[in-house]
């Protein structure tokens, strides 16, 4: 297989999604091996030593940015290199240290209504894209109507015809679009990421799959495993050529082989796909370590912020907490994964972990006296909570009896059962 080309990081980071956080070059993260198998289109086979250590401190070697060749969708390959706790030196990172906060292009994501994914039919562009992504329009011509060359993120440029005209007007990309439909193997429900750079102006093209609906990451320690792969079907019975329903990114083996390299303190690479309901299981180890105190009990009431799909704008829900749980026997003794159950406003009772679940969880900076910024754009309009009556969780001494863990684990398992103290609001009332 031909080496793919690697995506410009801006462009990559447009196309993943504004929330996904991905470590920079030589910082400290925590690799965890059951988050990374759940990309897995089937459960891994790890050795006992692999199990023993579900949390694994680790420096960043390398990162590649890179875009599937069969579905342009964004992934990332991160060389990871063990280290002993005891002797790395806890540094603390500057704040945007994790690289996702620059500002380089100007993005809009839009998904695929029926209309925009016929293959016979144009594109409805909406106002804000038209107006601040592609180059504008002489509207002193009737009708106003240019050519624009868009490149994908493997570097192929495609023509479309931009016109503004209809009753009411409305902008449209017609010649083209089409063929991009076709070559993309677009369906509604896809989303489209038009980017344009703001050094020299080049307009960019990326593309984000629909995950069926009802099916979660490829597997979960917490349902049945074993499922058979489905293949997914697209009008007609046509193949598309790739599966639609999140599995299979990322083969087992390769999982098993990274998980007992890193027990092993030996270097290892992962290939991190980032999808809505996955959890992040590459982290900065500054967050994971700011929010070892926090004392997790059934009842408290959660704020959990989540990207819309179009990635628009951000929505929070409201919760509480259900169970904190962590293992104290089998093979995964005292790990964090999805540690919390809980319940969410609208959306039925979710296992999910605060600290490791998707990015878009996991702002660098949070003021609950006043802005969010994330990604280095303000976020003020968001629904925080009002700073009377409200706290971010306090550092408590954690219970003991609650958690108990193994001994080969990165993490202090007197300890473990806390999240990250950055997301979650205590109601005082």
């Amino acid at each position: 297989m031909a080496e793919l080309g690697a995506v410009d990081p801006s462009i990559w980071r447009a196309c993943a999604g504004t929330c996904v956080k991905i470590p920079t070059v030589d910082s400290r993260v925590y690799y965890f091996p059951q988050g990374h198998a759940e990309q897995s289109s089937s459960p891994p086979t790890f050795s006992p030593l692999a199990q023993s250590r579900p949390s694994i401190l680790c420096r960043v070697l390398s990162v590649r940015f890179l875009a599937d060749p069969d579905t342009d969708e964004a992934f990332a390959k991160i060389q990871l290199l063990p280290v002993d706790p005891s002797r790395d030196p806890r540094v603390t990172e500057p704040k945007g240290a994790d690289g996702n906060g620059d500002d380089q292009v100007v993005s809009f994501a839009k998904i695929l209504t029926p209309s925009d994914a016929n293959n016979g039919g144009g594109f409805s562009v909406p106002r804000f894209c038209a107006d601040s992504i592609f180059p504008p329009l002489n509207f002193a011509a009737d009708p106003p109507v240019q050519n624009i060359f868009i490149t994908d993120v493997h570097g192929a440029v495609w023509e479309f015809r931009h016109i503004y005209r209809g009753t009411p007007r409305r902008h449209l990309l017609t010649t083209g679009w089409s063929k991009f439909v076709n070559g993309k193997k677009l369906v509604a429900g896809d989303s489209v990421v038009f980017m344009r750079s703001n050094k020299n102006r080049q307009l960019f093209v990326g593309v984000r799959r629909a995950v069926r609906s009802n099916v979660d990451c490829g597997w979960r320690w917490d349902c049945p495993p074993g499922s058979p792969k489905e293949e997914e079907n697209v009008g007609g019975g046509v193949r598309e050529g790739f599966s639609r329903n999140g599995k299979g990114r990322v083969l087992a083996e390769s999982v098993g082989e990274a998980a007992e390299l890193a027990a092993q303190g030996m270097v290892f690479e992962i290939v991190y796909y980032p999808r809505a309901g996955c959890g992040d299981f590459v982290v900065r180890a500054e967050v994971v370590e700011e929010s070892l105190n926090v004392f997790w009990t059934a009842g408290m009431r959660v704020k959990m912020a989540m990207e819309t799909e179009d990635s628009s704008r951000m929505t929070w829900f409201q919760g509480t907490v259900a169970s904190a749980f962590v293992p104290e026997n089998g093979p995964w003794r005292g790990s964090p994964w999805r540690m919390l159950q809980m319940t969410f406003a609208g959306l039925a009772c979710i296992k999910c972990n605060i600290l490791l679940t998707r990015g878009c969880w996991m702002f660098d900076h949070i003021d609950v006296y006043g802005n969010i910024s994330m990604n280095g754009t303000a976020m003020s309009d968001l629904a925080l909570p009002a700073a009377i009556g409200h706290q971010i969780l306090r550092q408590e001494q954690p219970n003991e009896e609650l958690v108990r863990g193994g001994k080969n684990s990165d993490l202090h398992y007197s300890q473990i059962h806390a999240l990250n103290k950055l997301y979650v609001a205590r109601y005082s009332g």
